[in-house]
């Protein structure tokens, strides 16, 4: 709703691990952000409510944005990543391990990327206390930082991760973990962590720099047995200051995806030229369209592979994603979005050949506004990247409502982590996206020829037989579009739609497909696809 108001880890596994966006957590710590503690001091128990923590949040935006510095104990300050990564939290130690609590809280140390503290409280019955962390709590496997640390107690955490029997009831997996500015991952039944979803986002890739609000303090609920957990967080930058509330239902009998219900109580400080509402960050290197490009034996590596659309009319789009050549920017206008995602939709290890990423468990990421958002757009950035360690795909609203100083918005909005496969009985889906030379097999072609490839199948192609005749539906923006076809493959039962394309003299084409029946109904969401022209160096 919007309204005015360890040890053995690589450097991507740990960061993957701690669910930190790689490439843009680089700019984060970089720009090192300041945040302002709010309340009273930290060893007296104090009233607390999610309208408290707005209030707060409203005066704090009548004043002038101060970084509070904080001193560091000597050894945060010399970690390094090797150091970094020998740190572990002791799970005996968890806040409600030693309860019949189904959630244990365990906190990331201070230090490498990670100097800023962040102060975690306890809320039950209407009063927050604070959480006291000290050394103690970590397992250090480098006895010379042990030594040092050994007693001290820490001016905050660096973030935390909360751990629940999230696929077998013997085990304590990580659920939801929250570490570097507005970051935080989810994981569904039988996930691993792939893309990340933030807080808030401002000015991405945009003239000037891009400005990293930051979750300064977190307020977390008691846990409450068969509840969903409730989570509370102040969020404070140069532009905006915010209260944010988090409530997480995870996995049932019924349903594989973790739910976080996600409101966002906004006060401005500062005009803010482009405003990032529900943004997702994630990776996508290469897939079968671009495969080309890199001399890997593994046929895919993404932790997405495409960009969800549901439109107010309840249409359902797919637009394939990318690695192109140059920036690239798309904007999807709407009034009043069903929803929009970042999601994954191969679930075979076949599909990927990765036995230790494991891309075929990483989690889509749907987000269903709730309440009436009212016009803006979806807007999609795709960042050319030559490694997998480089999170190079953002996406997230952008209200038409411009943000200016003195202003205040609310946004609610649920977020599902999970497989989140496609199995409506109204629509069929996008399978695959395949790309290459066109023209025809066996002889000369001119090079401007490409053929693009899209593979449907399920909700009502299902039951069209192979004598079937249903319209394929092509449009091309910037090329030539010679010919079009669909056909069901007998081998599969797959209807596969082939376009034609001349693109000579262009170096950016729009294509957009759907399968319809011979009275116009629409059979399959709509495909969308962005090429670009690469030119040598």
């Amino acid at each position: 709703m919007q309204t005015t108001l360890s040890p053995t880890f690589s450097r991507r596994s740990l960061l993957q691990a701690f669910g930190v966006g790689v490439a843009l957590l680089a700019s984060t710590a970089l720009t090192r952000p300041g945040f302002a503690q709010e309340g009273p001091a930290a060893a007296e128990p104090f009233e607390f409510s999610f309208d408290i923590l707005t209030e707060m949040a409203r005066e704090r935006a009548q004043r002038e944005y101060r970084p509070l510095i904080e001193d560091l104990p000597a050894y945060v300050e010399e970690l390094d990543y090797d150091s970094y990564r020998r740190i572990n939290y002791r799970a005996e130690r968890g806040k409600w391990a030693d309860s019949d609590s189904p959630y244990h809280l365990q906190a990331y140390h201070l230090g490498w990327l990670f100097k800023e503290p962040v102060h975690l409280y306890e809320v039950h019955d209407g009063m927050a206390g604070a959480f006291v962390f000290t050394a103690d709590d970590f397992e250090f496997y480098d006895d010379d930082v042990a030594a040092t640390a050994a007693g001290v107690v820490l001016p905050g955490v660096a973030g935390f991760r909360l751990n629940y029997p999230l696929n077998t009831p013997e085990t304590f997996d990580e659920l939801i973990s929250f570490l570097g500015a507005s970051y935080f991952r989810a994981l569904g039944r039988g996930n691993s962590y792939g893309l990340s979803a933030r807080g808030l986002l401002i000015n991405s890739w945009r003239e000037g720099p891009e400005e990293f609000p930051r979750f300064t303090d977190f307020y977390v609920e008691r846990p409450v047995p068969g509840q969903p957990m409730t989570i509370y967080a102040a969020l404070d930058s140069q532009s905006v200051t915010g209260a944010y509330r988090f409530v997480i239902t995870p996995p049932s009998e019924e349903v594989q995806e973790t739910l976080v219900e996600v409101t966002a109580r906004l006060f401005f400080r500062a005009d803010i030229p482009e405003l990032g509402i529900a943004p997702l960050t994630s990776m996508f290197l290469y897939a079968e369209a671009n495969r080309s490009d890199f001399d890997d034996y593994r046929p895919q590596v993404h932790d997405s592979n495409g960009l969800f659309l549901r439109r107010a009319n309840g249409e359902p789009m797919w637009r394939a994603l990318n690695n192109p050549p140059s920036l690239g920017n798309s904007y999807f206008g709407d009034t009043n979005p069903l929803a929009f995602g970042l999601e994954q939709r191969g679930r075979s290890f076949e599909e990927y050949q990765d036995a230790g990423a494991h891309y075929e468990r990483r989690p889509s990421l749907r987000v269903e506004p709730i309440g009436e958002w009212g016009e803006g757009s979806v807007r999609l950035i795709e960042v050319p990247a030559d490694l997998e360690a480089e999170d190079n795909i953002v996406a997230f609203w952008v209200p038409a409502e411009p943000a200016t100083a003195g202003s205040s918005r609310e946004f609610s909005y649920l977020l599902r982590w999970g497989d989140i496969l496609p199995d409506s009985p109204d629509w069929g889906h996008v399978v695959e996206t395949r790309a290459g030379q066109g023209g025809v097999s066996g002889v000369e072609n001119a090079t401007s020829l490409r053929k693009f490839v899209v593979d449907f199948a399920g909700g009502p192609l299902a039951d069209l037989d192979a004598e079937a005749e249903p319209e394929l539906v092509a449009q091309i923006s910037g090329a030539t579009l010679l010919h079009s076809t669909v056909s069901r493959i007998d081998a599969n039962g797959i209807w596969r739609a082939v376009l034609d394309v001349d693109v000579e003299g262009s170096d950016l084409v729009e294509l957009l497909a759907f399968v319809r029946d011979d009275t116009g109904r629409k059979l399959t969401e709509t495909w969308l696809y962005q090429w670009r022209a690469r030119h040598e160096a």
